[in-house]
């Protein structure tokens, strides 16, 4: 459930420009956006055609993008990205120290400090308490398996408690995207953390690299939902196999997509001894990133009618690619009604023909007609459903209630919404993708204790 991120997530390689003596040298500051604080370094170094930059947003793990333009006049200064557009303008002191001005984005200006970094001076880094380090009170494997249908070896890393066995195991199913099995995002490793709590409780966790992605074989780019459970099958039977596991205790634990794929595997396989819903979807794609854009372009300060007008857009486009079933007919199609408003929303020729080719994927179209209510009645485990109340991407008032509804027969279902918490289970302010990388949380501690006291008592420990 991903899209384009604020600031500087999203940015992509640009030109340099022309040269302006001074300004060679690191600059660190730190923009207040939307209730966190996103750390920023500016790497300016000289040239034959002019100096040129790159830029770090370090809480969003956005390393090295370059900037299009770095100008200077007198004690005037800019720096420029294209993409998003963002331009910081600033004066600098008398003595090179400091560049005070603004970072211009959209209808935002923000106030924004420059200091030049001494020479040789610590990289400025990620703070990530929860990454657990090695060595580890229990046992890691690095493991491989075959995917049921002969399309992909699947590697990954199973932990296990210390004794003799036979665990209690889960297998962690990952969200969207070229996802390997740490499930990281802009430096928080989710997958690593979640299965290094489960683990210390005592339940064996198999996490594994998507297929096409890491050390796993497979074609990422054409798999659908329906492939990636597949690939779920595959490694509860691989689990099943072994004698250290209890064959009658596996569950599965899915965040996002992987939300999605748990039901669909259990609602097909009795065996399935339990179901975590770490936010996962209760209506179909289409409604889901409705409201994903409405929430998320709301959060960054959009106006309601940029809101209404951009909603609008993707509306049509999704209606186009789910109702044209010939991928080239859509694109066409899209391009030809939407690409001139797009423009006039700041996007290029090359960003459009990208969310042509994102929306109009096998992926998306499978995703964007998926109601995953049938498959959630037919679930007969235990599923407890969790989405959290400042979560912008699978919002707890879209979702809960559906997935409330579709789960009423079933005796062991547990839905709550977590209040405070975000999209990856973090302790959040406004929910906004600009918290995800400056949170140091990487999951709440409290939803780490709801998850596994919850497995606890369906499997025991």
């Amino acid at each position: 459930m991903t899209m384009a991120a604020l600031l500087l997530v999203a940015l992509g390689p640009v030109t340099a420009a022309a040269e302006r003596p001074g300004l060679e040298g690191d600059w660190a500051g730190a923009l207040a956006a939307g209730g966190v604080t996103l750390r920023l370094v500016f790497h300016i170094s000289g040239g034959p055609q002019g100096p040129t930059g790159t830029v770090d947003s370090v809480d969003q793990g956005a390393v090295g993008r370059s900037l299009s333009a770095v100008r200077r006049d007198g004690p005037a200064v800019v720096f420029e990205v294209a993409a998003p557009r963002a331009t910081f303008e600033g004066d600098l002191d008398a003595l090179g120290q400091t560049l005070t001005g603004h970072w211009k984005q959209g209808a935002a200006s923000l106030p924004l400090v420059l200091t030049r970094r001494a020479a040789g001076a610590a990289p400025v880094t990620l703070n990530r308490p929860q990454t657990p380090t090695k060595p580890y009170p229990y046992v890691e494997e690095e493991v491989a398996f075959d995917d049921l249908g002969g399309h992909a070896r699947l590697a990954g890393a199973l932990t296990l408690p210390p004794g003799p066995g036979p665990f209690p195991a889960a297998v962690l199913v990952a969200g969207s995207g070229p996802n390997t099995r740490d499930e990281p995002i802009l430096g928080h490793r989710l997958f690593l953390v979640l299965a290094d709590h489960l683990t210390r409780g005592g339940l064996a966790v198999l996490r594994y690299d998507k297929r096409g992605t890491g050390a796993s074989t497979g074609d990422y780019a054409r798999a659908t939902t329906r492939d990636f459970a597949d690939d779920v099958q595959a490694a509860l039977a691989w689990l099943r196999a072994r004698g250290d596991i209890d064959p009658a205790r596996i569950g599965l634990i899915g965040h996002s997509e992987g939300g999605l794929i748990a039901p669909m595997v259990a609602a097909q396989d009795p065996k399935v001894a339990f179901v975590v819903m770490m936010a996962g979807p209760g209506v179909n794609g289409a409604a889901i990133l409705d409201e994903q854009g409405r929430l998320i372009t709301r959060a960054m300060g959009m106006s309601e009618a940029k809101i209404t007008q951009s909603s609008a857009l993707r509306d049509e486009a999704i209606a186009i690619v789910r109702a044209e079933k010939d991928p080239a007919a859509a694109a066409a199609k899209i391009r030809a009604r939407l690409s001139a408003a797009a423009r006039d929303q700041g996007l290029t020729d090359q960003q459009i023909e990208a969310q042509i080719a994102v929306l109009n994927s096998e992926w998306f179209r499978f995703f964007f007609d998926y109601d995953p209510a049938p498959t959630l009645r037919q679930v007969r485990a235990p599923v407890l459903a969790l989405i959290g109340a400042k979560d912008l991407q699978v919002s707890a008032a879209q979702n809960l209630p559906a997935i409330r509804a579709a789960l009423a027969a079933n005796p062991n279902a547990e839905v709550d919404e977590l209040p405070s918490l975000n999209h990856l289970f973090q302790t959040a302010v406004t929910g906004g993708f600009g918290e995800y990388g400056a949170i140091e949380e990487t999951i709440a501690p409290s939803a780490l204790d709801l998850i596994a006291g919850w497995i606890h008592k369906q499997v025991g420990r």
